[in-house]
């Protein structure tokens, strides 16, 4: 596979510098996408058909193997789904937060493997499209360029960009989760504020506080589809020192696996067990 730059190639190289699991392949325009031998299209998972019972098997087989349990089947969609939106989120947030460009990226342009030597994140391979960008850009002179008037028109663009590329999917998935609408999209906006989060985390305390601007901006609680705000606050820990969590806006379902065993920002965890949480992962 070949790798052209992109306007977004340059966001693309950062995100590989703080998170080395993660590889993301550009194609030229002509070339298709990887399908076969861990390779998963979106499109596949989207249509929910063998592909998309192929990828789920992967989930079933890693819970069995690492809890010693079976999962029920709406659990291992979760977790699939999971695994898939995080870093496909990443491919449009990620750019917007780094470089001010928000690519387009419909489940016909993307495929992912998750079995990939190396990448314990998975390898996303994209076919670039059309991007969104401000005005002064250098970009902007660049073929696919849309040339938005401000910051909140190309906030408005990862919304759609994410909604585009993500609807189809939720759909595929949705019929195996037990889960419609607003749950569904409490689970995309939670995957689009917590891989941005995490990624800005890597970058520094200034990054990880702009993020956490950004997003509150980004999704300011009734940007229909997604569901809510950020839900950012900070918790005080018994030496007084802040410790940063949020509200998740969906449940990720590790509870019926592990139900001592919350993460920090789920909804069932009490505030006591929280600050615990944020003390062990801060330590």
């Amino acid at each position: 596979m070949s790798a052209p730059r992109s306007a977004v190639s340059g966001a693309y190289a950062r995100l590989a510098d703080v998170l080395p699991g993660l590889a993301v392949t550009e194609l030229a325009p002509g070339d298709a996408l990887p399908r076969g031998a861990g390779w998963a299209a979106a499109a596949d998972l989207a249509a929910a058909g063998p592909a998309l019972d192929a990828f789920l098997a992967w989930d079933e087989e890693q819970i069995q193997r690492d809890y010693g349990q079976r999962a029920r089947p709406d659990v291992v969609a979760s977790f699939g789904l999971h695994r898939y939106a995080w870093p496909a989120c990443l491919l449009i947030t990620v750019p917007w937060f780094l470089q001010r460009r928000v690519p387009y990226y419909p489940v016909t342009h993307v495929s992912y493997d998750r079995t990939a030597a190396g990448h314990p994140l998975g390898h996303l391979a994209v076919r670039p499209a059309a991007f969104a960008c401000l005005p002064g850009d250098e970009a902007a002179v660049l073929p696919g360029a849309r040339v938005v008037p401000d910051e909140e028109a190309l906030r408005a663009e990862v919304r759609s960009a994410v909604a585009a590329h993500m609807e189809p999917v939720l759909a595929g998935f949705g019929p195996r989760m037990r889960r419609r609408g607003r749950a569904l999209w409490g689970m995309a906006t939670d995957e689009i504020v917590e891989g941005v989060w995490y990624i800005a985390q890597q970058l520094g305390e200034a990054e990880e506080r702009r993020a956490m601007r950004e997003l509150e901006l980004l999704l300011p609680g009734a940007a229909k589809p997604y569901v809510g705000p950020p839900a950012f606050r900070e918790l005080t820990g018994p030496g007084g020192e802040p410790l940063r969590t949020r509200e998740r806006a969906s449940c990720c379902m590790f509870y019926t696996l592990r139900p001592e065993d919350t993460c920090a920002t789920c909804p069932r965890t009490c505030e006591a067990d929280r600050v615990d949480k944020l003390l062990a992962t801060a330590g």
